[in-house]
């Protein structure tokens, strides 16, 4: 079978893209977003300028997936070395188990979903770190697209249709998004002058505005008075962590995933039970293959659910988990021939937007944020614009979980970006999948299609796909082969093939591959996005 040293540019999916190449690159999932990361490249700025004025902007042209109030984690390989950035936050300080007594589960609308937004201060601490141009000039598209208007994409407007049924009765929510009552068109203008006017004053003081000063003042106080008890105290408490990588052996090359409260362990995981069965004997469409990668997926999502945390409360360490010896041990539970529902092991003691970015002097960003559930909690800060996520959801109830719910605590996170490196230490590829659980199971499938089988990063991201739901249940999407959906189900998967809903459950892609002295990127057709070049 190829291996990551061999690329094939033909794309035996249903797709009208090829891959894009250039020198400079940046691939998201909304047109006008790649063009403000364009922008600053073309004004002399990093790859680093060029994945913060992309995020930005996405708070502006992709509000059902990202907002002011989300989330953010990164990657950056800076030339010399891979950073890993965890700029998720955490809950308020008054947050207890009592506070959530009588639920079922966490809260996923209102305040009590929201824990403290930490997508602008990953802007500021990426930009101090590694940025070459002024802060300010990263906000300008952003800024212009929302005071000016921008027209609203396709496969976002549907999204923000569904929003404004579900969370249109959230405070704030419909004063900002359902102008005249309703969510706007594809192709209608929208503005929202709130927007820029907040971008602005975090612009002008390197994100301090938004933890420190008046914004923080105006979040802490609409959560006063919307029964939440998220303070300015929460907000100036604050920090993203620089927190380096994890790092899994596969195909020759070195996947990297963050460290916990992330999902991205799980993938890491899964690769290496696949390493240890020696998967890639078979074609990367084969049902052998297709098996085997769902069995390893299912036992590290069950590991996952019971161990994974904010990294300070976790019971079990990361190290424990990626042992080769733990991960051999559990590849050797899976039934080369039979579907299997696996419960956790036990290991030794020891709406989301994605950014792949990279410039001509090397340096690449593998760049994720999100407000989780779509516009997130529904909560919109009146007069600002900030809508706020409902990371607070991913908190368990169960007494005694590592990822119990408590005060200060960071949530287990589904957002992820992913990196991969040559075994020679040379950057390999960016590259990320938004879309909530699907999101490490994501990981996996690109790792396996570009890495191990030598498909470009297009054909990758076109490639139908597959997501673990639970016990045997799998749902593939209708581009698989019929005959492997059969014979999935002989061996005892029971499949269900999901139709027209590819953006919504089997995530979006972006990649960005090194190759020599210049890049190669795909984008995922399931979304609006594209890549840019020059």
């Amino acid at each position: 079978m190829p291996t990551s040293s061999t690329m094939n540019f033909t794309n035996p999916y249903a797709s009208a893209r090829s891959a894009v190449m250039g020198r400079n690159v940046v691939s998201t999932s909304q047109p006008l977003a790649a063009q403000a990361g364009l922008r600053m490249l073309l004004a002399g700025g990093n790859a680093v300028d060029a994945a913060i004025a992309t995020a930005m902007a996405l708070t502006v042209v992709e509000p059902t997936g990202c907002g002011l109030g989300s989330d953010g984690f990164a990657m950056v390989w800076d030339g010399k070395e891979l950073h890993g950035l965890n700029a998720s936050g955490r809950s308020p300080a008054a947050w207890s188990a009592d506070r959530f007594a009588g639920h079922s589960a966490m809260p996923d609308k209102g305040w009590d979903a929201i824990t403290v937004p930490g997508a602008v201060s990953a802007w500021s601490a990426l930009s101090r770190r590694f940025g070459r141009l002024p802060f300010a000039a990263l906000a300008a598209p952003a800024i212009d697209y929302a005071r000016n208007g921008f027209p609203v994409s396709p496969v976002i407007a549907h999204l923000w249709a569904m929003g404004g049924v579900r969370l249109g009765d959230q405070p704030g929510f419909a004063e900002c998004f359902l102008p005249g009552g309703r969510a706007p068109s594809a192709g209608e203008l929208f503005r929202s002058e709130a927007h820029a006017s907040t971008l602005e004053a975090i612009a002008d003081s390197h994100g301090e505005a938004f933890y420190r000063g008046a914004l923080a003042r105006r979040m802490a106080a609409h959560a006063r008075e919307n029964g939440g008890v998220l303070t300015e105290d929460d907000l100036a408490s604050h920090s993203a962590d620089w927190c380096g990588t994890l790092a899994q052996p596969f195909a020759g090359s070195v996947v990297h995933e963050l460290p916990p409260n992330g999902q991205g362990i799980a993938t890491l995981m899964a690769l290496g039970m696949m390493e240890a069965l020696g998967i890639g004997n078979q074609p990367v469409d084969h049902v052998d293959t297709v098996h085997l990668s769902i069995e390893a997926m299912k036992l590290a999502l069950a590991d996952l659910h019971q161990y994974n945390a904010d990294i300070d409360a976790m019971k079990v360490s990361p190290a424990a988990l990626l042992d080769p010896a733990y991960l051999a041990e559990r590849a050797r539970l899976i039934d080369r021939n039979r579907a299997g529902d696996p419960g956790h092991g036990t290991p030794k003691p020891g709406g989301t937007v994605y950014i792949a970015a990279a410039d001509a002097s090397g340096m690449m960003v593998s760049f994720i944020q999100s407000n989780y559930m779509g516009f997130g909690s529904g909560i919109v800060v009146p007069g600002t614009g900030i809508s706020m996520q409902n990371r607070g959801h991913g908190f368990s109830l169960a007494q005694g979980h590592a990822n119990q719910v408590g005060p200060s605590k960071r949530p287990s996170h589904t957002i992820i970006p992913a990196f991969a490196m040559h075994a020679d230490g040379t950057p390999q590829m960016a590259f990320g999948v938004m879309g909530g659980p699907m999101q490490s199971q994501g990981h996996l499938q690109m790792a396996l299609r570009v890495l191990h089988y030598g498909q470009n990063p297009q054909a990758a991201a076109d490639a139908p796909r597959w997501r673990v739901t639970g016990g045997l249940q799998v749902a593939v999407e209708p581009g698989f082969d019929a005959g492997v959906v059969s014979e999935l189900a002989a061996r005892g998967h029971d499949v269900t093939v999901e139709r027209g809903n590819g953006v919504f459950a089997f995530g979006g892609a972006q990649l960005v591959l090194k190759r020599g002295d210049a890049y190669i990127a795909g984008s995922d057709p399931r979304k609006d996005g594209q890549a840019v070049a020059f």
